[in-house]
């Protein structure tokens, strides 16, 4: 296998890594990250204490020279949570920014730091930074490079063992939907204890031979800055387009400097058309969705050439087969735009296992194909349109399957409607009854039930209406951005 970042291999000198104004050039960051990785091979694994730094992509990228497997860790992580990550995984080292506060369980660590500032003055000096060591042989494809853990919505979290093959296939991928190349200047804020913000954000730049900036905190003014100052690509999620959404009106640089980018990207959720559309309108450019999860890394994304559709994430990526099937498990041959089934996928984009969880590893698969739990349609021409998962946003009411995700869109179209969330909840007569939550545009004005329910019915089929309407200051969200539709059924 090839390496997974040739760039640095060769010691390019073009910018790789910047943080405020903490930057390393591709050949800087394998002196730095070579010389990490010496002191780290033979590690069993390594947690790394996944703050948006410098420190935490110099440490990654070092312990994937050294073979090593990462464990990131959200910083945020309570103290069980915490403490079953650590125990399951079972780290010998954490790598961490000098002077960070580490909670007890880590700081018994045998702990090796990686200082920003060091780092930077030792390669900000012509001789002052030896030589890194030569990095060992290249893995097999197969050796694990991450093990991620998953949010445990329905438990514990499980460590997904990320083989190095999928991390290559899936940026590759994404190097051909997205005609991603070493000059692509990417800006993210992105937490960096995720695929999204880690692998995509920064693994993906590296793997390219271009370079990331990493906001640290998102903002729309330091968006506006990167992008009018050579960054040609933006990542982020739902939340973060939406307060694009909401300042583009009052904000001419910040329209100026989203017209000018390459791509705009959105994951991690669906991002509603209502921003969809005040983005386009303002900017004259669209953002394109993209469809992952921590256990298949990258599966579908409209590409850069394709056309750009509100509410749909795309084809296949190269390598990646996908399929729907109904409850019986039978494949869904229809590409009619109608027809919900759940997502399974196979390819070399995969997982191999949930660490220490052969039982549920087995069960997450059939016959080869993975079990997403996203439910979806597709388009005659294969565009694929998640309308839910299947546990949460699968509502039987009245006979018909209905995916909460279009509900969700058409109620986001009423102007009195600032947030919306659809479940469903036992019904007498119909089975599952649909559930709005809204969080109003005006909190002391809401549009009433019968307004929303009218207003859904004259956009979708009768039966979508929603039964009952529930008012909130705010959604359930977590880091991600994500809502958090359990806190909301319980």
């Amino acid at each position: 296998m090839s390496p997974l970042f040739p760039a640095l291999a060769a010691g390019s000198t073009r910018p790789a890594l910047q943080f405020g104004d903490q930057a390393l050039s591709h050949a800087e960051l394998a002196t730095v990250a070579g010389a990490l990785a010496a002191r780290i091979a033979g590690a069993p694994r390594v947690a790394v204490w996944a703050t948006p730094t410098l420190g935490t992509a110099v440490g990654v990228v070092a312990a994937l020279l050294a073979g090593v497997p990462v464990v990131p860790v959200n910083p945020k992580t309570g103290e069980r949570e915490l403490t079953h990550i650590v125990t399951d995984s079972s780290p010998t080292l954490v790598l961490a920014e000098r002077g960070v506060e580490l909670p007890p369980i880590l700081a018994a660590l045998a702990r090796l730091d990686t200082d920003v500032t060091e780092v930077t003055h030792l390669t900000g000096v012509p001789g002052a930074a030896a030589p890194a060591p030569p990095p060992p042989a290249e893995p097999s494809p197969e050796a694990p490079a991450l093990i991620v853990y998953t949010s445990g919505t329905t438990g514990p979290p499980k460590g997904v063992v990320l083989p190095r093959r999928a991390v290559a296939a899936t940026l590759d991928a994404l190097e051909d939907a997205w005609q991603w190349t070493d000059a692509d200047v990417l800006v993210h804020a992105l937490p960096l204890f995720h695929v999204h913000g880690l692998i995509l954000g920064i693994l993906g730049p590296l793997r390219r031979g271009g370079s990331v900036r990493h906001l640290g905190r998102f903002g729309t003014d330091g968006v506006a800055r990167e992008l009018s100052s050579g960054a040609t690509m933006l990542f982020g999620v739902p939340t973060m387009y939406h307060r694009i959404a909401e300042a583009l009106a009052d904000d001419p640089a910040l329209a100026k400097a989203l017209t000018g980018a390459r791509l705009l990207v959105s994951g991690s959720a669906a991002l509603p058309v209502h921003d969809h559309e005040r983005i386009a309108a303002a900017t004259g450019r669209r953002v394109i969705e993209r469809y992952g999860m921590t256990e298949t890394l990258m599966n579908t994304s409209v590409r850069a050439d394709g056309e750009p559709r509100a509410g749909a994430v795309g084809v296949p990526l190269a390598g990646v087969e996908l399929r729907l099937v109904d409850e019986s498990g039978a494949a869904i041959a229809a590409y009619d735009g109608d027809t919900v089934g759940e997502i399974q996928v196979r390819g070399p984009n995969l997982f191999t296992e949930y660490l220490n969880r052969p039982d549920a590893t087995e069960a997450a698969f059939d016959d080869g194909w993975f079990r997403t739990g996203d439910m979806a349609i597709r388009d005659p021409d294969g565009y694929v349109r998640i309308v839910g998962r299947k546990a949460t946003d699968l509502i039987k009411s009245g006979g018909y399957k209905i995916g909460a995700g279009e509900i969700e869109n058409v109620l986001l179209e009423h102007p009195g409607v600032r947030e919306a969330a659809v479940t469903g909840e036992p019904d007498e007569d119909l089975g599952e009854r649909i559930v709005a939550w809204i969080v109003p545009a005006q909190a002391d004005a809401p549009p009433s039930a019968e307004e929303l329910a009218a207003h859904v019915g004259a956009q979708l089929a009768s039966h979508k209406r929603p039964r009952t309407v529930r008012y909130l200051e705010a959604l359930p969200r977590n880091d991600m951005g994500k809502i958090m539709k359990r806190a909301l059924r319980g």
